[in-house]
């Protein structure tokens, strides 16, 4: 495994321009099964991750389909990569068919040992601006592990929910999500690489998949709330085609506790702060 020096990737910045066009945000609500807003409204929350994707070629990306480390996220050659978890701070909304900008900054690189070998911990600060105002502000967890067999066993129990709603993860749908968030990780498409390579007993839920189904259902349950905060973390993999709850409950005035939660227990952990 290739070593590197952190201090020559913290502070890298990229920033990415995107129109919020209407015609993605028709296919991304094709895709959550919901009516497409139309040019001005709001873009609903985490669908903004479907966009400010910088289109690799094919022929530069690496084995797991991601594109290749050494550019502008530091080399970790070797490893599986993971969407670990995040927050964000909702400050304006985001509007359909006008022009964004996403800035970006590597705030942390860590190494740490866990049950599965060393983890490479790196974490971004993406400010997101439209109408030169910042409407969007995110810290994104990104963790790379050495390639060992995944840990799918029991979460901890599921608390008692006042909202609950079922996934049915299908691989059509995992497909066309990976389409829309122009995502070529091949553990959510291509089961002979997922199985035999990866070691997963079937496809995997995109874990931004389930945290914005998991704040859509907060927000279907109710609707007179205003999310101003987002944090979620990944527990444990969710696995197509296993159905899964997402689900959750008031903790108290103006924040939820959320969840997402397959028969082994739980998978995904979040919580929201609202008006």
């Amino acid at each position: 495994m290739d070593t590197f020096d952190p201090a020559q990737w913290l502070g890298r910045t990229q920033e990415v321009h995107d129109q919020l066009s209407r015609n993605l945000v028709r296919r991304i609500a094709a895709t959550f099964d919901v009516p497409a807003p139309a040019h001005g409204e709001e873009l609903p929350l985490l669908w903004h991750w479907c966009f400010f994707q910088e289109p690799a070629d094919t022929a530069g990306l690496g084995a797991d389909g991601h594109p290749a480390l050494g550019g502008f996220m530091p080399p970790a050659h070797g490893r599986n990569r993971m969407w670990a978890g995040g927050r964000l701070e909702f400050l304006e909304p985001l509007r359909v068919g006008e022009e964004a900008c996403r800035s970006t900054t590597i705030l942390r690189i860590e190494e740490k040992r866990g049950g599965s070998g060393s983890l490479l911990f790196v974490t971004l600060r993406h400010t997101y601006r439209q109408g030169g105002r910042i409407a969007l502000q995110e810290e994104q967890d990104i963790v790379y592990r050495e390639p060992s067999p995944p840990k799918l066993g029991s979460g901890a129990p599921v608390p008692e929910a006042q909202w609950q709603e079922t996934v049915q993860p299908d691989p059509v749908r995992l497909f066309r999500y990976s389409a829309v968030t122009f995502n070529a990780h091949r553990i959510h498409y291509d089961w002979p690489y997922v199985t035999e390579t990866e070691g997963y007993p079937g496809l995997v839920v995109h874990g931004p998949l389930t945290a914005t189904l998991n704040l859509a259902a907060f927000c279907r349950a109710n609707p007179q709330a205003r999310p101003r905060q987002f944090i979620f973390r990944g527990v444990r993999p969710l696995i197509a085609p296993e159905a899964f709850q997402v689900g959750g409950r008031q903790a108290e005035a103006g924040r939820a506790e959320l969840w997402a939660a397959n028969a082994g227990g739980l998978c995904q952990q979040a919580e929201v702060r609202f008006d």
